[in-house]
Order: C-alpha cells, then structure tokens, then sequence
C-alpha cells in the first residue's frame, strides 16, 4: 500500500438500514489484510449516545468483528448532539488518525453531520437570547407549529427537516433569523472538499428498502426497546433534547405514557423511519461525488472494494 495514500478519507453513507456499517467493517478488515489500518467512524448521531442500543440498530462489540470504531457512547443522553460540535471532534479525530498512517472511514447516514465533516463550510454563531426564546416557544407550541414557521421563512429548509425534529428547527429558524440568509446557504449545492474523500453509496430498490425498514422496526420492539427507553429514564432521557426525540424512542416513551397503544408506536415509528429513509436519499442525491452501489448486488462489496484498492493505491 503507498503511504502517500494509505490514510485518505473513506466514507459509507446512504439511508438507514442500507447495511453501510457492514459494508465499512469489510473494507475495513480488507485494508487492514493488505497491510495497512483503518478504523470506523460513526456519523450516526442518534449512536453517540451511551444506552441508546436497540433503538440505533448500534453494533455491539462482536459485531464490531475486531474494528476500532469511534464516536461511539461519546455523550450523556442529556447532552445536545450538534453538527458544529461534531465537525470539529470528527475533523480532529480524521487528521489524528491519518497522521499515524491509519485510513479513516465516516460511516452514518445523519445528512448534516456527513456533510459537516467533509463539506468546506462554518457553521453560524449562536445567540443564546435568541436561541432561549425559540426552545421556550417550541415548548409552547410544538415541533408542528415552530416547523410551519421555519417553512414560511425558508421552505428549502424546511423541506430537509423533519417536522417532528424541533430542536433542528428552532435550530434552522436562528440561523436565518441571525443571517436574513437561508439556512440552506450554509450548505452549498455544489460542495467543496474538506480534503479528498471517497464516498461511497449503499442503496437498494425503494419498496424493498420501505419493507427491511417495517421489520427492523419490528425487531426493535422484539428486541426490548420500550424496557431499553425505562432502563434509560433514570439517566434523563426524558430530559434530553435531542435523545428524546429520537424515532423510536418518542413513541416508546409515549407507549410507556399510555398515549399510544404498542401498535400505533410501532406504525408512527416506521411511517418516520420510512420518510426519513426518502428524505436522506433526497439529501444524498444532491452530492454527485457519491459512488451508488446496490445492496441487492452479490457483487457490492467487491465493487466497493474495487473503488477503495483504486483510491488507495494498493
């Protein structure tokens, strides 16, 4: 392998339940067959949380198939999880391991984060004040209210945000509030490198995906997420801006309320997944630098492989 180009940056993305980090453990075991490193980096911003397994679909430690993986169970379930946070630990990190010759590789479907870290672009400053007073009116109001206003004022915005996600509302409403700019000209429809990357898709056809997506929901209540959310509540997780909110983890935490029946949360929670799925392909077609390979394809890790051997040099 050159060592001029061992440590490039790699990075699966693509809608959940796609099998990216499946597909970032082969590569990553392929490298390190070939003589050199690599290690995983989670983008998943719903995984950085500490006892949110289940309803993450986060690998355990077996399935981590003796990868280094990072960004795991970084924060406290009553932390907020931003993206300007995130591009600066994820950027660090990058450069830290590409400085001991190990190649990196982001693998997440959260669309913000994954363009945080390999887009050219700063993130706004924050006006507390401001900032205050929007959380005080998305408590009055609710995630539906607050999402109307945000699409009256930036409808592109608005259209990337899911109306259940108040925190990145509120979010979006202060950035256009604090630049009179829209929200989406943080971020550029054609990118600018952050540094050589080489991104790497995993889709499938959309009514199988919608179908994988109904029965890993399913399996997430087999699994135990309603006890996973109970064990969670003495830590806070009703207190947590962004955990709380989570698909999944809202409707546990209403099934647990009584406010929906287990049915009805399971419908909601994969009626969001299902739209948030159209939403991240949404996202993710607008960046032509993406490689799509096809789940369904026997071949798709050798296609993958293949790309990675090309970047790297090896």
């Amino acid at each position: 392998m050159s060592v001029a180009k061992a440590n490039q940056l790699i990075a699966i993305v693509g809608p959940t339940g796609a099998g990216k980090s499946n597909l970032a453990i082969d590569i990553a075991l392929n490298i390190n067959q070939r003589g050199g490193k690599a290690e995983i980096i989670n983008a998943d911003s719903m995984q950085f949380y500490r006892g949110m397994n289940i309803g993450t679909a986060k690998l355990s430690h077996s399935e981590q198939r003796g990868i280094r993986h990072h960004l795991f169970d970084w924060l406290d379930i009553t932390d907020e999880s931003t993206a300007a946070e995130y591009q600066a630990v994820a950027r660090e990190l990058i450069v830290s391991l590409q400085q001991r010759q190990i190649t990196p590789i982001l693998v997440g479907g959260s669309m913000l984060y994954v363009a945080a870290v390999l887009n050219l672009f700063e993130f706004p400053a924050r006006d507390e004040a401001l900032r205050a007073q929007l959380e005080q009116d998305l408590l009055e109001h609710g995630p539906h209210e607050m999402h109307r206003r945000l699409k009256a004022l930036d409808p592109i915005a608005a259209s990337r945000i899911i109306a259940q996600n108040g925190r990145r509302t509120v979010r979006a409403i202060e950035i256009v509030t604090l630049t009179g700019q829209p929200f989406a000209a943080a971020l550029p429809e054609v990118p600018e490198d952050w540094q050589p990357v080489l991104e790497i898709g995993v889709n499938g056809p959309r009514e199988d995906l919608l179908k994988r997506l109904e029965a890993r929901v399913q399996q997430m209540w087999h699994m135990g997420l309603v006890a996973e959310v109970k064990s969670l509540e003495p830590y806070g997780i009703r207190d947590g801006k962004t955990s709380r909110s989570a698909i999944g983890y809202a409707q546990a935490i209403a099934q647990l309320d009584g406010l929906m029946t287990e049915a009805e949360a399971i419908a909601d929670t994969v009626r969001l997944t299902q739209k948030y799925a159209r939403r991240q392909m949404s996202w993710f077609n607008r960046d032509k630098r993406i490689h799509w390979l096809d789940y369904q394809d026997v071949n798709t890790t050798n296609k993958a492989l293949s790309l990675v051997h090309e970047w790297l040099g090896v």
